[in-house]
């Protein structure tokens, strides 16, 4: 038995030894995820927070036995200014603004000056601190402070209670080693470690691929992953916010060194008013002007009907997620060549150097202590003091629960005269327009469609998924009011207005019971088709259309051409007459020396038109209907017909 107690003590040794260590902060770690529980039906806490967190705390009270004795007071001291620093942060933080811990909120923290952080301390460190969830780790720091002092507590009693106290605590003792505890707790202590590995460690390898990507854009493409790493301490949400900024920071230092290489050699200024609009998870088959059965586009089909608007019949994105879309379509470099994103220019920066007046109007991408990653990886670069002011002269500075926030912010810069026609602008209209959640991208008195518009449609689908469809078709068809609204603010200037959203979307199409975008499946056909299919359209002001018949010509011959989203700035830089050695003519779809034929490589990784083709019904007998052509055949006939 004795051997057996030897392998108790040894076992439980790193706990012993620091015991109040282990106890404490184990305390504190189950009290940060209860109080940073969301107050939702869905919310509830990490599934292996109990053995995961025993198991760490173990493993670091080992490393804390190997120290030698005298240094080690100082770092367990060390470690409790971090871990509880971190945690009243951590727990106010989402007290106080609905987040904990984020890569944007330690970014906002950087570049926060003395004022700034002196009008926040006065502003919300208050009285009510104390009587916020912060209480329950302020309880926590007075019992710890307290078993850290109870020798001195002791001695300021007086000596029958000491004696009386002593004596309890040595009959304890005996009883403890009576009953063998050491053995139970030693064969607790196994069952939890054993627990936090077997559940744990797939989180732990989670978290190290993570903290080891090369770039802000693998961590997030990581965490669109359904089970990916859960950071369910605040001292892990903090190491991770600051190496996502750490990546974010290389990539910005090779954006800057990029923006400030690129020259504009001249520029005719071919188009002296020009519109982007990107939209926002926006399914081409829910599209009225591509054929969707309901009525969700009736303006844009005005617009195509008057022979003003036209719209693009074979355009995909390169990706299906935000950010990495801005930033393939901002940057001069185009999937398949050399480098990275980051190695080229930003194209408003060409712009901005050109002569244009750029303005950005953004209802998503403005830094939010609650910012999730995703937008952290697509807005980094946009809001980065040194690049925000080498790309764009205005922009807004709030956001808005929908998306005619935007036209008021226009609005408002052109009444203050800071948008006027006496110099060439470039306008990005960014739009939230059918992100999730569906239901709240429409105001409820400009909702159209109910779930009774889809029973004789969809009849495999319950009334729960209809009325889904009929929130995203309502999107489709608000978003058609706001684009249109915008096109009415150039329709009688010299302007030329391009659309296109960021990515497809998914909302219970035929055959797949699914929702938004399935980031982390391998692409097939119909992924590749409802997820990157894109609506594309250039609107020409009649003014425009009249002043630059060639550009005109050109927009319909091109009509029906492949094209893929991250050649965009080619195309941008073209409309505005900007010379520079940046600009490659086989990548603008208006040009005679477009290559129609480059491979459209989505996400790195799957040929959309290899996909399409191979979906295609195999080739039938000369009896039989004929089939459509496949990709280069319909290319060379477009050929044949020009």
């Amino acid at each position: 038995m004795s051997n057996w107690m030897r392998m108790a003590r040894w076992l439980l040794k790193p706990i012993t030894t620091n015991r109040r260590f282990f106890v404490t902060m184990y305390i504190l770690g189950v009290l940060c995820a209860v109080l940073t529980l969301p107050q939702t039906k869905q919310a509830k806490l990490y599934d292996n927070l109990f053995s995961e967190l025993f198991l760490d705390l173990y493993l670091a009270c080992i490393a804390l036995t190997i120290i030698p004795r005298k240094i080690r007071a100082w770092v367990r001291m060390l470690a409790y200014a971090l871990l509880y620093s971190v945690a009243i942060i951590d727990v106010y933080c989402f007290w106080k603004f609905g987040s904990t811990i984020t890569p944007t909120m330690l970014l906002l923290v950087s570049e926060t000056d003395s004022r700034e952080a002196g009008e926040f301390l006065r502003t919300y460190l208050n009285a009510d601190v104390i009587f916020s969830p912060l209480q329950w780790i302020l309880l926590l720091m007075l019992a710890h402070l307290a078993w850290k002092l109870r020798h001195t507590l002791l001695r300021m009693l007086d000596l029958r209670q000491r004696m009386v106290i002593r004596l309890r605590q040595k009959r304890l003792r005996l009883f403890l080693a009576k009953v063998r505890a050491p053995l139970f707790m030693a064969a607790g202590t196994a069952a939890m470690l054993v627990a936090g590995i077997f559940f744990g460690l797939n989180n732990k390898v989670g978290m190290t691929r993570l903290m080891t990507a090369k770039t802000i854009g693998s961590v997030e493409h990581i965490l669109t992953e359904k089970d990916h790493a859960q950071f369910y301490l605040p001292v892990y949400r903090l190491a991770f916010s600051v190496y996502s900024n750490a990546l974010a920071a290389k990539q910005i230092d090779r954006c800057i060194v990029a923006v400030e290489r690129a020259k504009v050699d001249s520029c005719s200024y071919r188009s002296p008013n020009i519109v982007l609009i990107i939209g926002e998870s926006y399914g081409k088959v829910h599209s009225q002007l591509y054929g969707y059965r309901l009525n969700t586009t009736p303006r844009q089909v005005k617009r195509e009907d008057s022979g003003l608007l036209t719209k693009f019949s074979d355009v995909v994105s390169c990706w299906n997620l935000t950010s990495f879309v801005f930033k393939n379509i901002l940057s001069m470099h185009v999937v398949g060549q050399k480098g990275e994103w980051c190695d080229y220019p930003l194209f408003p920066a060409l712009f901005k150097k050109a002569g244009y007046q750029v303005t950005f109007l953004t209802n998503q991408f403005l830094p939010q202590a609650k910012e999730a990653v995703y937008d952290f990886s697509g807005g980094f670069f946009l809001n980065n003091p040194t690049l925000a002011e080498a790309q764009f002269d205005l922009r807004n500075d709030e956001l808005h629960r929908f998306d005619d926030g935007l036209l008021g912010d226009y609005d408002r810069f052109v009444e203050e005269g800071k948008i006027s026609d006496d110099k060439p602008n470039f306008i990005v209209f960014h739009l939230i327009g059918q992100h999730v959640n569906y239901r709240t991208r429409c105001p409820n008195d400009r909702r159209v469609f109910g779930a009774e518009a889809y029973e004789e449609s969809r009849p495999e689908l319950d009334n729960y998924r209809r009325r889904i469809i009929a929130d995203y078709d309502n999107a489709v068809r608000y978003n058609d009011s706001i684009v249109d609204a915008i096109c009415k603010r150039f329709e009688n200037k010299d302007a030329v207005v391009i659309y296109m959203p960021d990515h497809g979307e998914e909302c219970y199409e035929p055959g797949r019971d699914f929702i938004c975008r399935n980031h982390s499946a391998a692409i097939d056909w119909p992924l590749a088709h409802y997820e990157f299919e894109v609506p594309f359209w250039i609107y020409c002001s009649h003014r425009y259309a009249v002043k630059h018949p060639e550009v005109f010509k050109a927009i319909k011959d091109a009509k029906d051409r492949r094209f893929m989203t991250d050649a965009l700035p080619h195309l941008m830089v073209w409309l505005g007459g900007i010379a520079t050695k940046d600009y490659n003519p086989r990548y603008n779809i208006l040009s005679p020396e477009y290559d129609e034929m480059r491979p459209r490589i989505l996400k790195n990784s799957a040929d959309y038109d290899k996909l399409r083709d191979a979906a295609k019904p195999k080739r039938q007998t000369p009896d039989s209907a004929p089939t459509m052509p496949d990709s280069k055949e319909r290319v060379a006939m477009r050929a044949t017909r020009r």
